[in-house]
């Protein structure tokens, strides 16, 4: 029986979608088709650089279509995946760098002195991982990477567009490597399978009722979590990424209207940013049409709520760890919610899940002691940090 794995999505969109688009970014469309061939190409040119099953291959990029190519490539090479914060600093990013062994890192031009900076950070002797930018023609004030650099361009040029990619040998093989954000102590290393994320995946469009062919904007950082699972789910419905290098509110707009945008995800903040934007940057009030927002984390505040769904975006909300591979407790919402007033539609919307039978409490003051998520879809693994000298 074949390993249940996402990356056949890819080959599902290519045969059902191939002629409509995948991915957009400024004035550059590809199909379905033309993605899949790309995706087999970057896995044929890892392969060829000695990357194989179980090597680490990281990625340090902002939401450009290499970034969501490398969720279908780099695991159709048989390495495991590893998108890191753009966010971090040099000696964070060292920290990862060296506990993933990772063999190989794909770098925004932007991030070279924070890589050069991170790559100082190992300890002598141990490893590099090989670096290779992927320059973005539409920076134009990045600087060109020098004559005969190995580039994700060229990489890609190197690959077989017919390559037959490496298939776990089992859907309990690693896929993605992701790291915590260590706010409560140093960052953990999450593992997840091939079929976790195909659960998950699943799981995430069922829920959010996701229809075929949406346009489906990046506000949410392909490296929060693999963009909870995402990238993989609009190869399910041929759904159109739009991708988005820089999150701003007069550039969301703009994008909605330009491109038909229909479904987004992000963090509070963002919905925050929108409901706050001048109403100059603003193409239309209301929108030209319904925007469904999947947004997770912390409580959406009423008044935001209330804004948000007056400028005429359908917001849901759900919750998830690094260690779930994504949103898995959402707000099932009922149509005679519609009706209730923001600050009650805000109190629901932040209610996840289904009450469990029983609830483990301390016996001095019959309080919670812990939540406890038990699926299919947590981290099979999570590393230790322990093997990181001390000195570094």
């Amino acid at each position: 029986m074949p390993a249940h794995t996402p990356l056949g999505f890819l080959e599902h969109s290519a045969t059902v979608f191939g002629d409509c688009p995948s991915v957009v970014y400024h004035d550059t469309v590809f199909t379905w088709s033309e993605t899949h061939r790309r995706c087999l190409r970057l896995a044929s040119a890892l392969v060829s650089l000695g990357i194989s099953r179980g090597d680490i291959v990281s990625a340090l990029l902002p939401n450009v279509p290499a970034m969501y190519e490398m969720h279908f490539g780099v695991p159709m090479s048989g390495a495991v995946f590893n998108a890191i914060n753009t966010r971090l600093d040099a000696r964070t990013v060292g920290v990862l760098l060296l506990h993933s062994g990772s063999k190989l890192m794909f770098v925004d031009p932007a991030s070279l002195p924070l890589i050069r900076d991170a790559l100082k950070q190992l300890p002598p002797g141990h490893p590099a991982p090989r670096v290779v930018p992927v320059e973005d023609p539409h920076e134009k004030e990045l600087p060109a990477a020098p004559a005969g650099t190995l580039t994700y361009a060229r990489l890609l040029e190197k690959g077989d567009p017919e390559f037959a990619w490496v298939r776990p040998a089992s859907e309990w093989d690693p896929m993605v490597l992701n790291y915590t954000s260590g706010t409560t102590s140093a960052p953990k290393g999450v593992v997840h399978c091939h079929r976790a994320i195909f659960l998950v995946t699943v799981d995430s469009l069922v829920q959010w009722a996701v229809p075929p062919q949406p346009t489906y904007m990046w506000t949410l950082p392909m490296f929060h979590t693999n963009g909870w699972s995402f990238p993989w789910g609009m190869a399910v419905v041929g759904g159109t990424n739009v991708c988005l290098r820089r999150v701003d509110a007069a550039e969301v707009y703009a994008t909605i209207a330009r491109r038909g945008v229909s479904h987004l995800c992000g963090a509070p903040v963002v919905l925050n940013m929108l409901a706050n934007a001048p109403e100059a940057v603003r193409v239309r009030r209301p929108l030209p049409g319904k925007v469904r927002v999947l947004t997770a984390g912390a409580p959406l505040p009423a008044p935001v709520l209330h804004r948000t769904e007056a400028i005429g975006f359908e917001v849901s909300h759900a919750s998830g760890l690094a260690e779930t591979a994504g949103v898995v407790v959402w707000c099932t919402w009922k149509g005679d919610w519609d009706k209730l007033p923001a600050s009650e539609r805000a109190r629901l919307k932040a209610r996840q899940g289904v009450r469990v039978s029983r609830t483990l409490s301390s016996p001095l003051s019959s309080s919670p002691l812990s939540i406890t998520l038990k699926n299919t879809m947590n981290t099979r693994t999570w590393p230790s940090f322990t093997a990181i000298p001390a000195s570094f």
